[in-house]
């Protein structure tokens, strides 16, 4: 079998290999700048927006991506050679691989190469949406204070040099100045991301930042850009290697970057685009007036999951969600956490079953196809823990509801920073904060409460007595027993409780 490499001139040469786009990529015009190319884009938004665009009346949506940052260096370039083209690989339950080519992508630019063309596209009067995924750490929140962090030399930097600038919100600031100055409509900014309203946080930080950078901006964006509150989900692990050969093997197709991801997929949309939106409901999202019941319940319970599985499995060796998942002892402690803790927050979830959404997400993260690394679920975790974890603590401890779930999922948090799994092997860890939470890490070796110091996350949650008591005994049961014996200790105990 002749191998190809997957650009737009191969296209014809696989089609019976592989499914392809059956739309005139050369017809669509670009309605949406999405900033942040990664996997879950590319599994997610790009994917729904594929699916659009084979109704061949729709030539207006299709997206420029842009790589934001030093380090997209490599997704811009594989991009660049594969004319925006990529392969998404589904892996299903069964252990079957059903593989597409994308081709909504249409555009794609290198912001550090060329900020002002990343802004004049921003500002086109042709694009209608600009969409994020710039992870959780990207909206620059600061948890002790509940506001903009000013202090981040990045957004100093573009404050200074607004001509260059180099974060999301030094680009939105100077496109819809140009928007305002050429007299050309409003546009809509969809947050991609997994923060519990999270358009009203990117509404929230933006204006925050342009009320210091660009104070008479403030109104024009009042009444010019809408910002819609979403919930996104679908698992897309980090494509390994062997992604890459056997897609090859299997089609002969050579994709440089191709995307994994589960067969789940679901997006909730708060209706509100003020330039008007793709008709994305016909390929499965669904537009509602209230997301947040969805969004609170997919945070708490799959991203808190994902982030409980994640640093209890680092810690006992495993490299893998699944593996972890597939751990009798941890499976329940997941499931004692989201049913005794998580669910009591939720309040009223009209028109969702919980419980047989909760025993979804445990076949889902037991997905064995999947092999989702545990050091990308890990990563970053000092920006999760306060949108994932520590709003069901809050919750708790306001109801006076139980906290040792949770406590010890802080607890192990804290022991992982050290650095080292229970067998003394160094963990791979990734967090702008590392160097600080492995600082206060090895300062809670003789006194635990000190990691919780880190106000930026955790807030003011170390002057309460209550979580205070049960992170500490937690924090020392973890180190006198290891973490299987004292969640099978913890498992037991909520067992006693029921």
């Amino acid at each position: 079998m002749k191998n190809y490499k997957l650009n737009s001139e191969n296209l014809s040469s696989i089609s019976e290999r592989i499914a392809i786009p059956q739309y005139d990529r050369t017809k669509i015009k670009t309605g949406i700048v999405h900033v942040g190319i990664g996997g879950f884009h590319r599994s997610h938004e790009a994917f729904y927006t594929d699916q659009l665009l084979h109704d061949t009346s729709i030539t207006d949506w299709g997206i420029c991506g842009i790589a934001l940052l030093n380090f997209d260096t490599r997704i811009y370039n594989t991009l660049k050679e594969q004319n925006g083209l990529y392969t998404l690989v589904v892996k299903e339950l069964d252990g079957k691989h059903t593989n597409r080519v994308i081709g909504s992508i249409v555009e794609y630019l290198y912001a550090p190469e060329n900020p002002n063309a990343v802004v004049e596209k921003m500002a086109s009067p042709e694009v209608k949406i600009i969409s994020l995924t710039i992870t959780e750490g990207g909206y620059n929140y600061n948890e002790a204070t509940k506001a903009f962090d000013f202090g981040n030399p990045l957004i100093q930097d573009d404050l200074e040099h607004p001509e260059a600038p180099k974060t999301i919100f030094g680009y939105l600031t100077q496109a819809l100045k140009l928007r305002k100055e050429r007299g050309l409509n409003g546009v809509t900014i969809q947050s991609c991301d997994n923060i519990q309203g999270n358009g009203h946080m990117t509404k929230t930080m933006l204006l925050s930042y342009v009320g210091k950078a660009e104070p008479s901006l403030v109104a024009w964006i009042e009444s010019n850009v809408s910002f819609p509150n979403a919930m996104v989900d679908r698992i897309t692990p980090a494509t390994a290697p062997s992604d890459i050969l056997n897609l090859i093997k299997t089609t002969g197709v050579h994709d440089a970057w191709p995307v994994v991801c589960e067969p789940f997929k679901q997006w909730v949309i708060e209706d509100d685009f003020i330039a008007g939106r793709p008709a994305w409901e016909t390929v499965g999202a669904q537009f509602v007036e209230n997301v947040e019941p969805y969004e609170k319940m997919k945070l708490s319970l799959l991203n808190a999951g994902h982030s409980v599985l994640g640093i209890l499995g680092a810690l006992l060796g495993y490299s893998t969600i699944d593996e972890a998942v597939n751990n009798p002892n941890i499976s329940a402690f997941l499931n004692n956490y989201m049913d005794t803790e998580v669910t009591p927050t939720l309040g009223d979830l009209d028109g969702i079953n919980l419980k047989d959404y909760k025993h979804s997400l445990l076949e889902r993260f037991g997905n064995v196809n999947i092999k989702d690394q545990i050091d990308r679920i890990c990563s970053e975790s000092s920006a999760k823990f306060p949108i994932f974890v520590l709003p069901t603590v809050n919750a708790q401890l306001k109801g006076n509801g139980s906290i040792e779930l949770a406590a010890f999922i802080v607890a192990a948090w804290a022991i992982y920073s050290l650095g080292n799994d229970e067998n003394g092997k160094a963990l791979v860890i990734k967090d702008a904060m590392e160097l600080q939470l492995n600082e206060k890490a090895k300062m809670a070796v003789n006194n635990p409460e000190v990691f919780l110091e880190i106000e930026s996350v955790f807030g003011q949650l170390k002057n309460d007595d209550f979580f205070v008591i049960e992170y500490t005994n937690a924090y020392k049961n973890i180190v006198a027993h290891g973490i299987e014996k004292s969640v099978v200790t913890i498992n037991s105990n909520v067992l006693n409780e029921i």
